[in-house]
């Protein structure tokens, strides 16, 4: 890795990125119907940004995310239970309706890519820990408490991971496939405060060298289908202090093989910023969280107090702006709970902001 000076003082120049700065979103979205999200999307997102495979979790259990994701696991199923989605020997109602809607969702932009063909895709799915954090064994308890369970589920996902990436592939013929391995839950399953099934407890931290080891198979599966990954982690302040020598996720990631890390840009420090520079230095991409996502109703921040957002810690680091098409922009976390109008809005804001630090670029 590059050694990096303080931020305050004179920078190595890195070499510069090739291309444009570009806009995706995380994945949620708000409605129910896969058809007219798919066009707003492919509409917004047009090359060089990102359209994604939107997920409609208001239609309810098996369009939420673990449903979905448990969706895609091979000779592991899941239904519903009070308390989430729980491991089962058998497929039942509850799997062939998460089978049964990711494949409505994928028909929909085959149809929908029909009509406006080219660019690339993003896909997502819930990592292997934070799913096994999501999922329940027979006798109540989280799957991440049980060692042998988190094995089988990661087994079983790297298993199914390259039939998703060659449906969605078929959907858009000619696509680039990049795969959103979403884990939300890693701080607590590193730190130990994923509750227990009564909640009276914690369970025990799961070792950061398992949490590498697994995210390796996932990104080799992925790499071996013949797409990229990009690891999508929570927020950088829902982490503890670092025990000397202990790697941060987003190391993690990058030391796994991803070719990407999302990261929501307010919560990030001087050392997640430090991170960030060698990531662009060795030519991975950078997926920034810039813009909140307003309460409904709410305004959204202007491109310029957005460009000022990115523009002020990478001068501050001494990145050239050749650089900053190293970076994909998103909103700072996903859609589902904004109205359609607010989403489509959120997306215009992005592209605007990209196409103005594609302008900062211009100027050197």
């Amino acid at each position: 890795m590059p050694q990096h000076p303080d931020p305050a003082g004179p920078a190595a120049r890195p070499e510069a990125v090739s291309g444009t700065v570009a806009a995706t979103a995380l994945g949620s979205w708000p409605g129910n119907d896969p058809v007219e999200s798919s066009r707003v999307i492919r509409g917004e997102l047009g090359a060089p940004h990102l359209p994604f495979l939107a997920e409609l979790p208001q239609r309810g259990p098996g369009a939420d995310p673990v449903g979905r994701s448990a969706s895609l696991l091979v000779d592991i199923f899941v239904d519903t239970q009070p308390h989430g989605w729980r491991l089962v020997e058998r497929p039942g109602k509850d799997h062939r309706r998460a089978v049964s809607l990711l494949n409505q969702d994928i028909n929909a932009l085959a149809d929908v890519a029909g009509e406006h063909p080219g660019g690339d895709l993003k896909i997502s799915l819930r990592g292997p820990l934070s799913l096994a954090a999501n999922l329940y064994l027979h006798n109540g308890e989280r799957a991440l408490s049980d060692a042998g369970a988190r094995r089988d589920l990661l087994q079983s996902l790297v298993a199914g991971v390259g039939s998703y990436i060659s449906r969605a592939a078929s959907s858009v013929p000619g696509a680039q496939i990049t795969i959103q391995v979403d884990e939300p839950e890693i701080a607590a399953v590193l730190g130990g405060g994923i509750p227990t099934a009564s909640g009276y407890r914690t369970l025990r931290s799961v070792p950061s060298s398992e949490v590498s080891a697994a995210w390796e198979q996932m990104c080799s599966a992925i790499t071996a289908a013949g797409a990229d990954t990009v690891f999508a982690l929570p927020r950088a302040d829902a982490f503890g202090p670092l025990r000397k020598g202990t790697k941060s996720p987003f190391e993690l990631a990058r030391q796994a093989g991803a070719q990407g890390v999302a990261l929501a840009a307010d919560s990030l420090t001087a050392r997640d910023w430090e991170g960030i520079a060698e990531a662009v230095e060795d030519g991975d991409r950078v997926w920034l969280g810039i813009l909140p996502v307003p309460r409904e109703g709410g305004e959204l921040p202007q491109v310029t107090r957005l460009v000022e957002s990115v523009l002020r810690p990478w001068n501050k680091l001494g990145l050239p702006a050749a650089s900053l098409p190293a970076l994909r922009l998103t909103p700072a976390s996903g859609l589902a709970d904004v109205s359609p109008e607010t989403a489509r809005r959120v997306l215009t804001r992005l592209t605007g902001t990209a196409a103005a630090l594609d302008q900062v670029v211009g100027e050197g």
